[in-house]
């Protein structure tokens, strides 16, 4: 049996923009600001088509996204604070 990165990597791409899901989805109901439970949440979304869309085109480029959705949520949080 051989690994092949172009075969598994979509589907980690979309198992850990599952896991960035639950980060993004605490975040809307643990923080009461309009950035906190709409922006984030329609944020990971698009990041979640763009996956989608990714899924056959790039199977490589998958892998990428769920790091720039959970880089993304550390800045928010960190950049703007927890308050927003």
């Amino acid at each position: 049996m051989t690994h092949d990165l172009r075969d598994s990597g979509p589907f980690i791409g979309v198992g850990g923009m599952a896991v960035a899901a639950f980060l993004y989805g605490y975040t809307a109901i643990a923080f009461p600001s309009m950035l906190h439970s709409l922006g984030m949440p329609v944020f990971w979304l698009v990041l979640f088509v763009w996956t989608t869309r990714w899924f056959t085109t790039r199977p490589l480029g998958v892998i990428a996204v769920p790091v720039v959705a959970v880089a993304a949520w550390f800045a928010v949080l960190v950049g703007l604070g927890l308050h927003g």
